[in-house]
């Protein structure tokens, strides 16, 4: 099976990545793969490649980086035939995670020796694919201060969400669609394909990419005293329904805020309208499955 290796030389905070092409070719069942390895040379090189090798009938892409990098060659592999695989590099990693893909390089290859091709959920909002999760208030805010702090890494984005957290207002919001209707102040709203957003923090522990529906993740403000409660949830997959969260499934929403504001995909920040369109692409994307267990 041909297959192209696209690696973007800037993911995460690893120090090794020169020695990934060598890593990839000489790990790779080459009985099974016809392995090609390129980097990603600017933003948005990642969608471009993948459009590419789809088009010349490679049968699989594996992103090798971050959230960002598996959003791009994803949101150029989208229904087509061409699989999607992963080599986690980066600091988050939300989609590999749940996927139980290893952060262990060499592992990862291995692996994708003995992967299977399954056919997997992705999301979108306004135009916009994403394959983890998706969302407004805090969390957006949160990763458009991380986008400009320079600094990548988990102890960066902990010390920018602990500085901004008391600062940080509810925002009124309305979610319209597939039986819901709710109009209410909230902390953050999450739409999850995925169930974490990255570093294991599961904001939808039962989430499934295969079920055709997100969970729809409303957080209430919460008080500094539940602050430990709920990290260790986030953490431990036990969020759920509760005073502070709300969780709904559904296949397509609509979000109504009081203005545009920031909204993320993947991670990944960007201003959108006040009016934000969210839906499920049920099993719009295939992907190089590494694991046996419930994804």
């Amino acid at each position: 099976m041909k297959t192209a290796f696209v690696i973007n030389p800037i993911s995460g905070t690893r120090k090794d990545k020169e020695a990934l092409p060598d890593l990839i070719m000489s790990t790779i069942d080459k009985s099974r793969f016809e392995p090609v390895v390129v980097m990603t040379e600017h933003a948005g090189h990642g969608v471009e490649l993948a459009r590419q090798f789809a088009a010349e009938g490679y049968g699989a892409v594996v992103a090798v980086g971050g959230d960002g990098t598996v959003n791009e060659v994803a949101s150029g592999l989208r229904d087509t035939q061409t699989a999607l695989g992963i080599i986690p590099i980066g600091s988050g990693d939300g989609l590999a995670r749940h996927l139980h893909i290893s952060r262990n390089p060499r592992q990862a290859v291995e692996a994708l020796n003995t992967a299977r091709i399954e056919q997997i959920d992705y999301g979108v909002e306004n135009g916009r694919p994403f394959f983890t999760t998706c969302g407004t208030g805090f969390d957006a805010y949160i990763a458009d201060c991380f986008a400009r702090a320079g600094e990548r890494g988990l102890s960066t984005y902990i010390k920018t969400m602990v500085h901004e957290f008391f600062g940080y207002k509810r925002r009124h919001y309305r979610i319209k669609g597939d039986g819901i209707d709710l109009d209410t102040e909230a902390f953050l709203v999450t739409f999850a394909n995925a169930g974490q957003w990255g570093n294991n923090a599961y904001i939808a522990p039962k989430a499934s990419v295969q079920d055709g529906l997100m969970d729809v993740v409303v957080v209430n403000k919460i008080p500094v005293l539940a602050l430990p409660v709920m990290a260790t949830m986030l953490f431990t997959k036990s969020i759920g329904q509760g005073v502070y969260v709300h969780i709904m499934r559904a296949q397509h929403v609509t979000l109504e805020r009081t203005a545009a504001e920031v909204f993320h995909c993947d991670g990944d920040p960007h201003a959108e309208d006040a009016v934000v369109d969210v839906s499920i692409v049920h099993h719009g994307l295939h992907a190089l499955i590494t694991t046996d267990r419930h994804i």
